[in-house]
């Protein structure tokens, strides 16, 4: 008699979903700002928070479609206020858009000060990930389900701007 071969959760059968709804992906991310994150100046480097954005963005991702994901591309990102030496960081992120195999996320970036408690919008991303199978290959992820004015006003802007990356790459 043959042992079954337990599973792992790297070859777990996959399910589809005909819809997933939105509130399957949301992330929230909480770092504090190390002298190891800061620049001379104790503001954080650009690309520490460009990674904590990624990592949110494709959590949020992943949640969504219970598939590993690839990074494809970051939309404009611009920082609005510095982040300090000690603050706290509050990374958001959840999926807006889903196509055939490619997903969009917003991720904003919140700073706070510890000691005065002040919070301030750091900056906000959209980035889109592809879900990918076994082989590296795109796979199709499930389609969006939305509810409620705000989450149709969202998919709808987000549908704008795949149409804008879209014709940015000539596609």
């Amino acid at each position: 008699m043959a042992k079954k071969k337990k599973s792992s959760s790297h070859n777990l059968p996959a399910v589809v979903h005909p819809a997933v709804a939105s509130d399957r992906s949301p992330v929230i991310m909480t770092e504090l700002v190390l002298p190891s994150h800061t620049n001379a100046l104790n503001t954080i480097f650009g690309g520490v928070v460009m990674g904590w954005i990624d990592i949110a963005g494709a959590i949020a991702a992943q949640r969504y479609c219970r598939n590993p994901v690839v990074t494809v591309s970051i939309d404009h990102l611009h920082f609005i206020v510095p982040i300090k030496i000690g603050y706290t960081v509050r990374i958001t992120a959840r999926v807006t858009y889903a196509g055939r195999t490619s997903m969009e996320t917003e991720v904003l970036v919140d700073a706070e000060n510890a000691i005065t408690g002040e919070v301030r919008r750091a900056t906000k991303a959209y980035l889109t990930y592809v879900a990918i199978d076994a082989q590296g290959r795109p796979k199709q992820v499930p389609s969006f389900s939305v509810s409620g004015a705000a989450e149709k006003k969202a998919f709808a802007e987000a549908e704008v701007r795949r149409k804008r990356r879209l014709a940015w790459l000539g596609e």
